[in-house]
């Protein structure tokens, strides 16, 4: 069992920069591939980026080049720093832990992009 734990969100202006932080525990975080979602309303959970155990990162197209995912297997959180933000962005943001059948969602974080 894992649990992951969100935090960082909150309301910015387009253009602004958010980062985001996702806290696991209960199992061995480092073989875990972590990945952050999101589902704006009426739409549907889409991947935003996701990093592997060995670190290697891979983002959605809409992200690339403004979205930075990361993370620290000795605290044992993932990152996503999110810069150059837009309206478009604003969802509901979902922690993802994955490793072989066992899968694991945070509770979420709001992210609202406006002026």
């Amino acid at each position: 069992q894992v649990q992951l734990v969100e935090s960082g969100g909150g309301l910015v202006q387009p253009g602004g920069s958010l980062r985001l932080s996702c806290a696991a525990s209960g199992d061995i975080f480092r073989f875990y591939t972590m990945g952050w979602y999101r589902q704006a309303p009426g739409k549907q959970r889409e991947l935003v980026a996701a990093i592997g155990s060995g670190g290697r990162p891979n983002y959605a197209d809409s992200v690339k080049g403004r979205f930075t995912i990361s993370r620290d297997n000795a605290e044992n959180t993932v990152y996503l720093q999110m810069n150059s933000l837009k309206p478009e962005d604003t969802a509901v943001y979902y922690c993802n832990a994955k490793y072989y059948n066992r899968n694991y969602w945070g509770q979420g974080t709001q992210v609202t992009v406006s002026s």
